[in-house]
């Protein structure tokens, strides 16, 4: 390696790492005052605080390692620019494109091991940072509850309207689906208010509702008696529910028992996943098809009937009820009708499941794409803050950083936009995984190449020479 090549990457390593580390710091804050909540008050070791930020810490690879390359480059190539660092090179024949070659290679090996830590540290680390967060919450259940969302509570789910109290303890707006042997909602509480009281020498927690109503489906033997869905409703002016915490007191912080998150899986993972997923939506939407025929009674009809030997009829219309009574007449409407809404209701079921698998499938999509976005993009973000730091020629800490920031935001909320809408299935996920890189590929190609011609960004003399001139012949011919 000659010394140019060793001196711009050694101060190019020395503004990357000091750089890389601030801004891990100050997005690891933000971290922590994010789940602040599921930290404080609930008597945490530090092993476990420090287990906590270690986990996640590697999530936020994929937003500070992009913005951290860009800063350097541009304050890097900003600095040998504003210092005549760069017409020295010139006079002595090396061009722009020979002073990024060392880094553009260096860069290269990042953007490799960038995919390779995305596709086996952060799987891991994930893993575990939501299993950590899941045994956590386990610590202190009577701190779990979430106004607004169902929340897991020993042999109950519960969904509050708000907290309010002290300590939170009265409760307002109470939904509570009770576990049981089978599979199902089949009894739910409600209640205008209530307060949660606990003891600290207890595993019971006690639950005093008012005012409310208990709802109990039973479970009948008899399909005939099964389809008239008789249920029992009990209203009560206080009603306290006891729920045993006991299981709770023995948490092992390292447990891994989720490990199928889309955020969880490396490249192989994802292809199985969505591998999967893509059959159980072509299977539901085959046996959606077949149990409508079987319905409508497609199934049965002969096919192989040819069109000719049908015999036509007089009228515009057949009206098959005219052949019938009145008794017939109402079992055949009772029966259409029935036929109808099982069909309506079997597409709203299928649609509402073929709409959450869709969603899932395009996570897993996304995710497959993001681990080879990442490389990409850092390669591509040091050929725009190399040749924007030598047009601007300025270094430091003052304009670079501004104007890396608004870029990296830029491209960042694009990324952000065009993920939400491929989730939804507006655009495929492949679009929202890649768009905003492909938005920075031909502005990395402009800026590359107005910095090796020695132009800047905007020619601003082309646009203001012939309004000059436009403007000068103007007042001479006023002036004749």
């Amino acid at each position: 390696m000659k010394i140019l090549d060793r001196y711009i990457l050694t101060t190019f390593v020395k503004t990357f790492f000091p750089l890389f580390i601030i801004i891990m710091f100050i997005l690891l804050l933000q971290t922590i005052w994010l789940f602040i909540s599921e930290l404080a008050g609930k008597d945490l070791d530090f092993s476990v605080i420090l287990k906590f930020l270690t986990f996640a810490t590697p999530r936020l690879i994929p937003m500070v390692l992009p913005l951290t390359i860009l800063l350097t480059s541009i304050m890097i190539f900003g600095n040998f620019a504003e210092n005549y660092e760069f017409a020295a090179m010139k006079s002595s024949g090396i061009s722009l494109q020979r002073a990024m070659r060392t880094l553009a290679v260096f860069i290269f090996f990042v953007g490799i091991g960038a995919f390779l830590f995305s596709n086996t540290v952060i799987p891991s680390s994930e893993k575990r940072f939501i299993n950590l967060r899941k045994n956590i919450v386990k610590v202190k259940p009577a701190m779990v509850i979430t106004p607004n969302q169902f929340n897991d509570l020993g042999d109950i789910n519960i969904k509050v309207a708000e907290k309010y109290g002290d300590n939170d303890e009265f409760l307002r707006d109470i939904i509570i689906h009770k576990k049981g042997a089978r599979p199902g909602n089949f009894t739910v509480i409600k209640a205008i208010d209530g307060k949660l009281e606990g003891n600290v020498n207890s595993d019971l927690v006690t639950l005093i509702l008012n005012d409310g109503n208990y709802y109990d489906e039973i479970q009948q033997k008899s399909p005939k008696k099964r389809k008239k869905l008789p249920f029992a409703k009990t209203h009560f002016e206080k009603y306290v529910l006891n729920i045993d915490l006991s299981s709770l007191d023995n948490v092992d912080m390292d447990a891994q028992q989720y490990s199928r998150g889309y955020n969880m899986l490396n490249v192989n993972g994802l292809k199985d996943e969505i591998d999967t997923l893509s059959n159980q939506v072509n299977d539901d939407m085959k046996n959606m098809r077949f149990e409508i025929d079987r319905r409508i009674g497609f199934e049965g009809l002969n096919k192989n009937i040819k069109i000719d030997t049908i015999q036509k009829i007089g009228k515009d219309s057949l009206v098959v009820t005219e052949y019938f009574d009145l008794a017939k007449k109402v079992q055949i409407y009772q029966i259409a009708s029935s036929n109808v809404d099982a069909v309506i209701r079997k597409l709203t079921t299928t649609e509402k499941n073929l709409t959450f698998k869709k969603r899932a499938l395009n996570k897993y999509e996304m995710s497959l794409h993001d681990k080879y976005a990442l490389g990409i993009s850092c390669i591509l973000l040091f050929f725009v803050g190399a040749p924007l730091g030598a047009i601007i020629r300025k270094g430091g800490l003052g304009l670079p950083i501004v104007i890396g920031v608004v870029l990296f935001l830029t491209y960042h909320f694009i990324g952000i936009f065009a993920k939400n809408g491929a989730e939804e299935g507006g655009i495929p996920p492949f679009v929202g995984s890649w768009l905003s890189t492909a938005i920075i590929f031909p502005l990395s190609i402009f800026l590359t190449y107005r910095a090796t011609t020695d132009q800047g960004i905007f020619n601003l003399d082309s646009f203001i020479q012939p309004l000059k001139k436009l403007f000068v012949k103007r007042s001479s011919k006023s002036k004749k």
